[in-house]
């Protein structure tokens, strides 16, 4: 079977919107305020091994963030009458298209889209990364950082036989030096066209990256921008128009939208000349015999049925952060951030991983060691005797998180903040990381191979 590109419209004829039109402005929040968006499950109480109870402190919002009260409500009004999209003549089936295509049209002014700007929804960042990366002209080299998490990473080696080249530059001592790097590796790739990737923010430091910087010399260089923004958009504003970035990429999960959606957005040119993702309905505007012809986008990249309560998940969840205003949001997150760094940086033996200067600008995340306990063991403590919900490991960025370990360290741990986090949740977990650090936990912890962690080997004090 061959295929081909659906035909082109007539010149002068209109041309589909890449997203409709908003139907109305999200409210904006009052001047002066900061009314924080309520999330489901805030105040849950956990049972604590060592007796009693405690208020659950979620601090892995960089994981995934708990689901927002206006996105469950959201979903739970668009089930009555969801339905297929786009193409049932049912009264059910055009109002889940309106919705889903409203979803669109938030989820493009909440990146600040450009008019010619395409919005794809995917299931999260790493498959908008790998869509982008399949949609690369042929022979586009590509430049990345060390710093890069996986989704950002490794998408543009397994590209199959069309692929260029891929030159991964070592971590940047500072933010200047990134732009250095970055200038010289897209000097020296081969012509053609090429693209630089950059997380925004970096989901084991928090730094943010030289976004718009970047974007100057990329474009300078007749490079496009790619930016992985999963980590930056839960914690402030980001603008593709404002940034000069050509693409971005993010996920609902970890924008309080628990719901398998993300987005790949950016220019249209790459992506409605490559095949479509993944082959099937939706994507095709007329199959043959011996013959299709694809939609043109968003739909080429949309095959299947469409996660359409993620996409509305999604929607809820932009409007309702840009209602409530992004930048006091993260003033409040910055209040709370600069109380974690304080605390844990008086704390004697505990070391933060960065890697550039203290004072560097980052999202709420902050990921250390302590001497003389493996992070698993100090994880699981802060679970089992505290209450707190933290991360540890190497966060899917290996290269990077590897070399910011002090030595004799393997792994990290990381408190991530996000809107459901209280002072109170600090304060306790920066007391409890000053008590293990001076004394160890206070029960003995063993690996439960069913949810891959340690847990208490039995109740009661060691």
């Amino acid at each position: 079977m061959t295929t081909t590109a659906a035909a082109p419209a007539r010149p002068g004829a209109a041309q589909p919107a890449p997203f409709a039109p908003a139907a109305h402005e999200p409210p904006a929040a009052p001047a002066g305020s900061c009314a924080v968006p309520a999330v489901v499950g805030a105040g849950a109480r956990v049972e604590l091994a060592t007796g009693g109870h405690a208020e659950y402190a979620n601090l892995d919002h960089a994981a995934s963030a708990p689901c927002l009260a206006a996105v469950s409500d959201a979903v739970a009004a668009a089930l009555p009458t969801y339905a297929s999209v786009h193409r049932g003549a049912g009264l059910h089936s055009q109002v889940t298209t309106r919705a889903y295509e409203a979803a669109r049209a938030s989820v493009a002014r909440f990146v600040g889209a450009r008019g010619s700007d395409a919005v794809v929804f995917v299931r999260g960042t790493t498959d908008a990364l790998n869509l982008l990366a399949r949609a690369l002209p042929e022979g586009c080299a590509v430049v990345v950082f060390a710093a890069e998490h996986h989704a950002s990473l490794l998408p543009w080696q397994h590209r199959g036989s069309r692929a260029g080249s891929v030159a991964r530059l070592p971590l940047p001592p500072t933010p200047q030096a990134a732009a250095a790097a970055a200038r010289a590796a897209l000097r020296a790739a081969p012509e053609g066209p090429r693209l630089l990737c950059v997380t925004a923010a970096s989901n084991v430091t928090g730094e943010v990256w030289p976004v718009a910087e970047l974007a100057e010399v990329a474009h300078e260089e007749g490079a496009r921008l790619c930016v992985d923004a999963a980590q930056l958009v839960p914690h402030q504003a980001f603008s593709l128009s404002r940034s000069g970035a050509d693409y971005v990429a993010f996920s609902a999960h970890k924008l309080y939208a628990p719901f398998g959606a993300g987005v790949l957005a950016g220019r249209t040119d790459w992506l409605r000349a490559a095949a479509p993702y993944l082959a099937g309905g939706g994507a095709t505007a007329a199959v043959t015999d011996t013959d299709v012809r694809w939609n043109d986008l968003p739909a080429r990249h949309e095959a299947g049925s469409p996660n359409v309560l993620g996409a509305v998940a999604l929607a809820a969840a932009c409007d309702t952060l840009a209602a409530a205003g992004q930048d006091r949001l993260h003033a409040r997150e910055q209040e709370l951030l600069r109380r974690l760094r304080t605390g844990l940086a008086a704390v004697p033996g505990v070391t933060e991983l960065r890697l550039w200067a203290a004072d560097h600008p980052r999202v709420g995340i902050s990921s250390f060691v302590v001497d003389s306990l493996p992070a698993d063991v100090v994880a699981a403590a802060l679970s089992a005797e505290y209450g707190i919900g933290v991360r540890d490991g190497l966060f899917c960025a290996h290269p990077l998180t590897r070399h910011l370990l002090p030595e004799g360290h393997g792994s990290a741990v990381r408190a991530s903040i996000g809107l459901g986090t209280t002072a109170e949740h600090v304060d306790r977990l920066v007391r409890a990381v000053g008590e293990l650090a001076r004394r160890g936990p206070r029960l003995r912890y063993r690996p439960d191979e069913s949810i891959g962690h340690l847990v208490p080997e039995v109740p009661g004090p060691r």
